[in-house]
């Protein structure tokens, strides 16, 4: 059994709403998927991932009930911070998380698609560029661009990171990514609501680290 299908998310309710301790207890188990990139670099975004689900549930445990779904935490944190709001507790957390999440919908969704080099098919250098560019670039300074340039330079084979996705089994490449299509049906859902809720509620920050 493949790491993504093993933790598939959940098919989203007519009204879009997110569970939060199902989210939870299903994006804890996302961060696994950076070690399948190989290079330690990718540990920054791996362990941003972590700590931000940390703030999250932090914030939930404390009031289960009042906190059913993500948006309950935002709105809620919304009414009790006033201006330093959205740039703080759980809000801020959720709003970095769904970029990590976003980076790795993208990557998968670009080896789902066949984009790749021609000149170096076995490399994934391609997916993860378009990745970073489409999900995190415009959040980071030089300093963090050069770390990511350099974690790219790292990166593993195409057929070893299957590999490692498939949990070190001999996995055929359409069987891989035949996994992969439908792992990303409710992750992408997932992520794209949670775009979608910031946007309605102006909780989206635009600002470098």
């Amino acid at each position: 059994m493949s790491l993504l299908m093993e933790n598939q998310f959940c098919e989203l309710p007519p009204d879009k709403a997110i569970d939060t301790k199902t989210f939870l207890d299903t994006v804890s188990h996302i961060p696994a998927f950076f070690d399948c990139l190989g290079s330690k670099v990718f540990s920054i975004i791996k362990s941003d991932i972590n700590g931000n689900i940390t703030k999250i549930r932090a914030v939930y445990v404390t009031n289960p009930a009042k906190y059913t779904t993500l948006e309950d935490i935002v709105v809620a944190e919304r009414e009790a911070h006033g201006a330093e709001w959205p740039k703080i507790g759980a809000t801020l957390a959720l709003m970095w998380l769904k970029r990590g999440l976003r980076f790795i919908q993208i990557l998968l969704q670009s080896l789902a698609d066949g984009d790749r080099d021609e000149n170096n098919p076995n490399l994934i250098r391609v997916n993860i560029t378009k990745a970073y560019e489409q999900a995190l670039k415009r959040y980071h300074g030089w300093i963090v661009q050069k770390i990511f340039n350099a974690a790219l330079l790292a990166a593993p084979y195409r057929s070893n990171f299957l590999k490692a996705l498939s949990k070190g089994e001999e996995v055929k490449e359409e069987d891989c990514l035949a996994n992969m299509r439908q792992f990303l049906v409710n992750y992408t859902a997932t992520i794209d609501a949670i775009y979608e809720m910031y946007t309605n509620l102006n909780a989206e920050l635009d600002y470098t680290v």
